[in-house]
């Protein structure tokens, strides 16, 4: 056995005997006989062993060369491009490539990006060799070798033409993405090194697995004034960056936002508020019992800013939350059903807990399945329409579907409606209601399991509360006299 075989046996690479002694041949003329055979195999098996990668998440750019097998998941188009002192033309070909661990953008050069033209497909395995290097939407790999291995599959990776917020990776392009606009922000400028002037602006996009924040550069950032949340809208072409430890999805001058009809349910997964921590970043989700007014500051640099308080309330406890900057101008009020995304715990006032939305937060004002109901749209029904409370918070709107407030009946064909004529307080008789507040604003709605009771009262209640109203009964409302 030769000394180049003994190293080849230790070598744990996927690598040929012909093309490990080529390599080692290769070393021995580049070293100008300073190295044998011998010691020439070591230094390649060292270098073998280095550009293996256990998968596409462990490559980094300063990676020297990386080899690693993955699935094309998309093939871009060829670009030309001049190169300097050449009559010749450049070529380039981006290929998307994934396996279980992440995704990566391969750039094929020259006869390499004819090749991945003529001969690649989507769904194909390939092993691949080149260079990492930090390109515009992270990692990318230079492609210096690749060939197809039909022997290897990577069933984790799915080829789709729409991704949905849970599949999308680090390093990810060509994304095309449809979700529920819950978020809409306003254009910003800035200056780039080179003195020209930028734009950027913001969507928050959900879907049945979760949410993205959605960046738009220069030409694409006006799209964001376009949107109203509740609608529905597709990202074409967007890419996947990293932000603080999240994805975000971007959109450059290759890419577009529209709106489209289609349904997308968006259920927000929230903390309960009596499980929340001071420096915790959070979901959560309740129901508005109270709004401050719209405040204005002043800042240490000159600038005005503006801040409003809201207290939410779900079935385990209250906090109020403390919406800054263009999060102020959101038009809450009580009763209002809403999701409130990455708002961060702080110490409030009195030791108290307060929640505080800034820019990254999303607030999202929730349709309910009753509020659809009574907006008269025929087209309202429970899991056609996005999202409501009770996907998050128990339903509290037993009555969505009777938005024409006529009875229903049970089996026996009794009446089991808070309006029947049998069960309701006579026009005019005094009584006696005790239940649990559904709704605190004007007027109180009580809720005792089987009937409702509307409440003409200045009392101060909040929701979740047990109370007890006295008083006489006008067109079917309360008229509280005392509330205890």
């Amino acid at each position: 056995m030769s000394d180049i075989e003994g190293v080849y046996e230790d070598l744990e690479a996927d690598v040929s005997l012909e093309e490990f002694r080529e390599a080692v041949e290769e070393k021995v003329e580049q070293m100008g006989g300073l190295a044998d055979e011998e010691t020439a195999a070591m230094l390649i098996a060292h270098e073998v062993g280095e550009s293996e990668v256990g998968g596409i998440a462990d490559i980094e750019p300063g990676m020297e060369e990386a080899k690693f097998v993955a699935k094309v998941l998309s093939i871009g188009e060829v670009r030309t491009f001049d190169r300097d002192g050449e009559d010749e033309d450049g070529r380039v070909v981006n290929v998307e490539v994934a396996d279980e661990t992440g995704s990566v953008r391969a750039a094929f050069w020259d006869e390499h990006a004819e090749a991945a033209i003529e001969e690649l497909e989507e769904g194909q395995v390939l092993r691949v060799k080149g260079r990492p290097k930090e390109g515009f939407s992270g990692v990318e790999i230079s492609v210096d070798q690749v060939e197809p291995d039909p022997d290897t599959e990577i069933d984790e990776v799915q080829v789709s033409d729409t991704h949905t917020v849970e599949s999308l990776s680090l390093g990810l392009s060509n994304v095309n993405l449809v979700g529920l606009v819950l978020d809409t922000g306003t254009v910003r400028t800035f200056d780039r090194d080179d003195g020209s002037e930028g734009k950027v602006s913001n969507l928050v996009l959900g879907d049945s697995t979760g949410r993205v924040r959605v960046t738009l550069w220069d030409e694409q950032a006006e799209l964001a004034t376009e949107f109203d949340p509740g609608v529905t809208a597709e990202v074409v072409d967007g890419y996947v960056k990293e932000r603080d430890g999240s994805l975000e999805l971007h959109v450059g001058n290759r890419g577009a936002v529209e709106e489209v009809d289609e349904d997308i349910e968006y259920v927000p997964e929230s903390t309960p508020i009596e499980d929340i921590e001071i420096g915790q970043t959070v979901d959560l989700a309740g129901v508005v019992r109270s709004a401050d007014p719209k405040r204005t500051f002043d800042r240490d640099d000159g600038s005005e800013g503006q801040v409003r308080n809201i207290r939410v309330q779900d079935a385990t406890g209250d906090i109020r939350v403390a919406m800054w900057g263009e999060k102020a101008d959101i038009d809450i009020g009580p009763g209002d059903e809403v999701a409130l995304g990455d708002v961060e715990i702080q110490d409030g006032w009195q030791d108290d807990l307060e929640a505080s939305a800034g820019w990254q937060s999303t607030i999202t004002v929730l349709e309910s399945e009753a509020d659809a109901a009574s907006s008269g749209n025929d087209d309202a029904s429970p899991g056609s329409n996005n999202a409501g409370l009770s996907a998050f918070a128990g339903d509290t709107a037993d009555s969505s579907d009777e938005a024409d407030d006529s009875a229903t009946t049970d089996s026996d064909g009794e009446s089991d409606s808070a309006a029947s004529d049998d069960d309701a307080p006579a026009d005019g008789a005094e009584t006696e209601f005790t239940g649990v507040v559904v709704q605190a604003g004007d007027p109180v709605v009580l809720d005792d399991g089987e009937t409702t009771m509307s409440v003409a009262t200045d009392a101060d209640v909040g929701l979740g509360e047990e109370v007890t109203a006295r008083g006489v009964v006008r067109e079917g409302r309360l008229e509280a006299n005392n509330v205890f």
